[in-house]
């Protein structure tokens, strides 16, 4: 009998709430996109189905830079380390009178960076290296912790994607093991990427700088971070890395700049059911629209060959209702 008290807009709202608590993936709009990515997941992780995959099988991949969080106006990682010269800049009065440095501590971000990959290189160099493993983890972790995006207006780790958070949860429900496939580098993203992400430190594969073994005066046994570059992931270098590190070909790769190509193609090109898939940005409203011109993850080759081959292409405008988590 109290079931039939109840009014028709209860009804409704109980449906909709019921419909949303069963959606893993509430922020994706539905349509076509939503649709197949539920439904290879669901094929590959349900016993008996003819696209079945083994657990121990199911390896999904996934860049980080603008495929789970925010990659304009600069890399947020680039940001890090222009922070980090203002803070190291009293130790190196030198700085004041070279190039990048001379233009960074003046202002001028644009200027430090035309000296292209040479000067991002340095300026990496001159902030990554010199101390341990543990202190750069720790002075990663305090920056995180307290900044913000220039123009987002909130948090950088704020700046993951939501839609991808979801997803992420889901693949991990249904038995797949999620890892980080990144440019970026490997010791600047494991501190955080748990907390934010739901993926270990050791499912995080990125560039690297090389390290040392010491044991110091004290006899404390250290790794000691140098100024040299030991692996640059990216590009042709992803599946390496993915073949080095993980030891299976992924049936899962979302990316979106054609830094991520080489990925996909082997993905996509390994037997059985795979899924390759690129965020295409398309969002200047929530975020940023940016493809072929852009010189942060321009997305030009890969686009193309995502069209032809029939990978997914995600439309962050038409295919998320959501871009970044509710703030609180």
């Amino acid at each position: 009998m109290w079931g039939c008290s109840r009014s028709s807009n209860d009804s409704q709202e109980e449906a909709t709430a019921s419909a949303v608590a069963t959606d893993p993936l509430p922020s994706w709009n539905d349509g076509p996109v939503k649709t197949a990515i539920l439904d290879f997941v669901r094929h590959t992780s349900s016993p008996g189905d003819p696209e079945f995959v083994p657990e121990r099988e199911r390896v999904a991949v996934f860049d980080n830079d603008g495929t789970l969080w925010a990659e304009q106006p600069m890399y947020i990682q680039l940001a890090f380390a222009i922070d980090r010269v203002k803070v190291l800049a009293p130790q190196h009065p030198e700085w004041r009178n070279r190039e990048p440095f001379r233009s960074l501590l003046a202002g001028d971000t644009r200027g430090a960076l035309a000296g292209g990959h040479k000067a991002i290189a340095e300026i990496v160099m001159a902030t990554h290296a010199g101390m341990t493993t543990d202190e750069f983890a720790e002075i990663v972790k305090d920056w995180v912790a307290v900044s913000s995006h220039p123009t987002l207006d909130r948090a950088y780790i704020q700046c993951a994607y939501q839609p991808m958070l979801e997803l992420l949860s889901y693949l991990r429900e249904r038995g797949y093991k999620t890892y980080i496939v990144s440019g970026g580098g490997i010791d600047f993203m494991r501190p955080w990427t748990e907390g934010v992400y739901g993926i270990p430190p050791e499912q995080v594969i990125g560039s690297q700088i090389k390290t040392r073994f010491e044991i110091r005066k004290d006899g404390t046994p250290v790794l000691t971070r140098l100024p040299e570059l030991e692996f640059i992931d990216d590009k042709e270098e992803k599946p390496i890395g993915i073949q080095r590190f993980i030891g299976r070909r992924p049936v899962i790769a979302f990316g979106n700049s054609d830094g991520d190509l080489q990925m996909l193609q082997w993905t996509a090109g390994g037997p059985g059911p795979r899924l390759a898939a690129l965020i295409h940005h398309t969002d200047d409203g929530r975020e940023w629209a940016y493809d072929r011109e852009s010189p942060i993850g321009r997305l030009d080759k890969a686009l193309d060959e995502a069209r032809a081959k029939h990978w997914l292409v995600v439309d962050m405008r038409d295919d998320w209702n959501a871009v970044f988590p509710t703030q609180h």
